[in-house]
């Protein structure tokens, strides 16, 4: 899998004297036969939420989250034992991931504990059953892979949003097909990414979004300016936003690097805080204000969280 640019387009979209085309309801689902989606991302997201439609709700799975939260208890800092990964890695939900998906996951972990340390935390505050969204700043090409780990070893299977161009690449289009993924066209409003993501959270779907869109530029590795679309799902659906900082994947495989660096040997960090508190807000998706300091709650959050894996205070965020 690679790296998952994508979130919908920020507040350009919303018009200053009524509500964002972007805040309009998912279509109520059909009975008539459905129509052949149209070519481009659009009618990819389209397909994916017409699939998604027919999977049941997913189930929790309490003794892998047992597991991974047990972790918690060890200094922070602190790598996750060898035995606990191996047993987190056997006993994940394995129902829910398509083909390409849940092979890319087997392949991909067994790796993944072989080059670099894990210390994974907080995912008491991840709910283990029904729709939620994570917010995660973006590092690294990597960034999925640690993110599909650390979501696993709570239970969730999943979704991303994820640059409409990845579906057309051998590799990495069957794993992100299979697994029920969320294509965005960034030269597009989103509103079919937007619609596809709103419709899983509220199936039940655990959905994760970079609200960066892309890696810091000039912030050594510290959250930049973030789209709005990541706030329209939580405002228009009511669902649990958890903010989660990683830190290490940039240091395992630098955003500049076409070569992972095996040593020293990274330490994957990712730590999820309590949900952020939007509930004044909700149901406000198509008001500018609202809108923005909905974005501007969240990303305060995600850079808390980074920096209690950093150690260090955060700048102040870019206006």
């Amino acid at each position: 899998m690679s790296s998952a640019h994508g979130s919908p387009r920020d507040d350009a979209a919303v018009p200053d004297d009524g509500p964002s085309p972007l805040a309009a309801p998912p279509p109520a689902p059909r009975e008539a036969p459905r129509q052949a989606p149209e070519a481009g991302s659009g009618g990819r997201a389209a397909e994916t939420a017409a699939k998604a439609s027919d999977h049941p709700a997913p189930r929790a799975h309490p003794t892998v989250r047992r597991l991974a939260q047990g972790h918690d208890a060890r200094p922070p800092g602190r790598a996750m034992r060898l035995w606990r990964k191996l047993l987190i890695w056997l006993l994940i939900p394995r129902t829910d991931r398509g083909f390409g998906y849940g092979f890319a996951i087997e392949l991909l972990w067994p790796v993944l504990m072989a080059v670099a340390r894990w210390d994974f935390r907080g995912g008491r505050h991840v709910p283990k059953e029904g729709g939620v969204l994570l917010a995660v700043n973006h590092l690294s090409h990597v960034d999925p892979i640690v993110l599909v780990s650390y979501c696993m070893a709570q239970g969730r299977v999943p979704r991303f949003l994820a640059m409409s161009e990845l579906w057309d690449m051998k590799i990495i289009g069957s794993p992100l097909r299979g697994g029920r993924h969320i294509p965005v066209d960034r030269k597009a409003s989103g509103i079919e990414a937007y619609r596809a993501a709103v419709e899983g959270v509220k199936r039940g779907e655990c959905i994760v979004v970079y609200p960066e869109g892309g890696f810091p530029a000039h912030s050594d590795g510290w959250p930049q300016k973030a789209h709005t679309g990541v706030a329209r799902m939580a405002l228009a659906t009511g669902a649990p936003l958890i903010p989660v900082g990683q830190w290490g994947s940039n240091h395992l495989l630098p955003p500049a690097a076409k070569v992972g660096r095996l040593v020293p040997r990274a330490t994957l960090r990712v730590l999820a805080g309590e949900a952020v508190d939007l509930s004044d807000l909700v149901g406000k998706q198509g008001q500018r204000k609202a809108l923005q300091e909905a974005t501007d709650r969240i990303m305060r959050r995600v850079t808390e969280e980074l920096a209690i894996l950093r150690g260090e205070a955060p700048p102040a965020l870019p206006e």
